[in-house]
């Protein structure tokens, strides 16, 4: 590789690092703030909340990393013949495919990038994802201790509490389950106590009283209760028995434990082999936007108005084929069979691509122009006079 070919190499890698951040920035806080409110308002720290942050990392990186690529190929193409580098090079007698060298070379390392992430880290992620949400969710007596807010642990749930003792005591506690569409159940107790049994939880409320709401006669019954005991375990999400995302699957288990995973998880056939071929096929999608973007800019003549015309067709190009991502998974998801079909839309992208570099290395003969009758008129007049 030229030292030409390092420099503008670096170019990509470092715009591609500016728009990366730029796109994960954006993403990460229209979910943080989701995120930050259901966990906040759960009674869970803010370590808790960094942790589940970091954790969304690895997917947030996933769905932005091609669009940083085909960004960053556009942005550097576009300032390089700006200030005529690629003009120059074309000059001494470089061609377009050895000026596309560092965009190949770009692409690769994107390719790795987007392999590593799709086959190990996103898994992983995910796995430990689904697991601290488990203990998140088991944890009952994080949600409910908090006090002077009102908390919904569950749907359908409202939780108060005025006071907390040091010594665990609840004071003034108010509860409110509308989970059943038939009626409407209020506790509120003067005081109360959490009380583990084994898995499950208990709320065991003294001198309060219980409210019922029937809503089909709109009727109140109160009954007045000294002590009395509710389980609050169901305000967990039992998710023990719950089957793993099909993204947090290795890559290995996918490719020897197919059908085990078929008969335990209840995944089909269809959505595995669309999973597992789609993380190849996403590292070549990174490949193809890589070139696309760069060989788009390189067809065409120099024009003082820019390269707004090639910039836009790159873009429209980036649009079918992430288009084409979603036309061709459906099929493969009812017959898998046709997993060939995964790795069309990079194929395609591909195929334009070098067909751009082609068309860059050789141009279309241009148009001859029509003689005007004026000039030639004025070309005999002329051959007249000197005969």
């Amino acid at each position: 590789m030229s030292r030409f070919d390092r420099y503008v190499l670096s170019q990509y890698l470092l715009f591609f690092s500016f728009f990366a951040l730029i796109l994960v920035a954006v993403f990460w806080i229209n979910r943080a703030v989701v995120l930050f409110d259901r966990l906040i308002g759960d009674g869970q720290t803010a370590i808790v909340f960094l942790e589940f942050t970091a954790l969304t990392l690895p997917n947030l990186i996933r769905m932005v990393l091609p669009v940083a690529v085909f960004a960053s190929a556009v942005w550097v193409t576009n300032r390089l013949q700006s200030e005529s580098e690629l003009t120059v090079l074309r000059a001494t007698g470089t061609s377009p495919w050895q000026m596309a060298r560092p965009a190949l070379a770009f692409g690769l390392i994107a390719a790795f990038m987007m392999s590593a992430l799709t086959h190990f880290l996103l898994p992983t992620s995910i796995s430990q994802l689904a697991l601290r949400e488990q203990e998140v969710s088991r944890n009952v007596t994080a949600k409910l201790l908090t006090e002077g807010n009102f908390l919904h642990p569950a749907t359908g749930v409202t939780f108060y509490i005025r006071k907390i003792d040091t010594n665990g005591t609840l004071n003034d506690v108010f509860l409110s389950d509308r989970r059943d569409p038939k009626q409407t159940m209020t506790y509120t107790g003067a005081q109360a106590f959490l009380v583990r049994d084994g898995d499950n939880t208990h709320l065991i409320m003294v001198n309060g009283m219980a409210q019922r709401l029937d809503h089909r006669t709109q009727q109140l019954s109160t009954t007045n209760f000294s002590d009395f005991s509710y389980d609050i375990s169901s305000m967990a999400h039992k998710s023990a028995t719950h089957k793993r995302n099909i993204r947090a699957i290795p890559s290995w288990e996918m490719m020897q434990n197919r059908e085990e995973i078929t008969l335990s998880e209840g995944f089909g056939l269809g959505a595995l082999a669309e999973e597992f071929h789609l993380r190849f096929a996403r590292a070549l999608i990174c490949v193809a936007v890589a070139l696309i973007g760069f060989s788009a800019l390189m067809v065409g003549s120099h024009s003082r108005f820019g390269v707004w015309r090639q910039a836009l067709m790159a873009f429209l190009l980036l649009i079918i084929v992430e288009g084409l991502r979603g036309v061709v998974s459906e099929p493969v998801r009812s017959n898998p069979d046709l997993w060939p079909l995964i790795y069309l839309p990079a194929l395609l992208g591909l195929v334009v691509a070098l067909g751009l570099l082609q068309l860059a290395a050789h141009p279309l003969p241009a148009r001859r122009q029509v003689s005007q009758p004026g000039i030639s008129g004025l070309k005999g007049e002329n051959q007249e006079a000197g005969s």
